[in-house]
């Protein structure tokens, strides 16, 4: 099995060390930068298989990081903010993050979130438990191709088109757009969303579905996912 390959982006001496140390004892290998400049170059001369962005550091803070690595590609980025009820954390997100964990944190719970998000990625053809179901019946449906009015969702091929034209998402994306697809006209709760498409089997955030939910919107039509307030979202039949 090929190692997996981690950039850590942490000003902090101490907390760099020991969570590297940490990382590379279950296995990681590990490419530790102190700050946003370094990380950029390191990303591009390295292509990791995730990267872990400490919202605050030098030079480049992480959220700018993070929009240059999304600009550039479709890693796995999980954030590291102290404060969980800063605007970091959504600002983060909405910068392309796929999640984030708040500092202090323990080693465990770190790995945990970083397997979950490999997972994802490794597992991005379709929703956790199961594949998209077909909302009409026909050839396209056989093929695997999903359609809800000008847009198209190929869950065999893992593209999406909108009037014809491609529409670039990342895997977080996808998956969240399939888990949708797979019941369209059905409430989502937003627990049930974490659990289906972040493999959350405990508590989350759900600002993290929020988000996702609204990036999700700008790509494929803000009218194309419905909120119920008090309940979730469900994507328009």
């Amino acid at each position: 099995m090929a190692e997996t390959h981690v950039l850590f982006v942490e000003d902090d001496d101490v907390i760099r060390e020991a969570t590297t140390l940490a990382l590379e004892r279950d296995g990681f290998v590990v490419t530790a930068m102190p700050d946003g400049l370094s990380g950029l170059e390191s990303f591009r001369a390295r292509r990791p298989d995730i990267a872990l962005l400490d919202v605050m550091v030098p030079g480049m803070d992480g959220v700018s990081l993070c929009r240059r690595i999304r600009d550039e590609s479709t890693v796995p980025v999980i954030m590291l903010s102290a404060r969980a009820d800063s605007i970091d954390v959504v600002l983060g997100l909405e910068a392309g993050a796929d999640d984030y964990v708040t500092k202090p944190f323990d080693g465990s719970v770190l790995v945990a979130r970083i397997r979950a998000v490999l997972r994802r990625f490794d597992h991005s053809g379709g929703p956790q438990n199961g594949a998209a179901g077909t909302p009409h019946d026909g050839p396209d449906a056989e093929r695997g191709v999903l359609s809800f009015g000008d847009l198209e969702v190929d869950t065999e091929g893992m593209e999406v088109r909108r009037s014809g034209a491609n529409v670039a998402l990342t895997p977080t994306e996808m998956r969240l757009l399939l888990e949708f697809s797979s019941a369209p006209g059905t409430v989502l709760s937003r627990d049930r969303l974490l659990e289906r498409v972040w493999d959350y089997d405990w508590g989350g955030d759900t600002r993290v579905v929020d988000v996702h939910v609204q990036r999700l919107r700008t790509k494929i039509g803000q009218d194309r996912i419905e909120t119920v307030r008090g309940f979730g979202y469900k994507l328009k039949a």
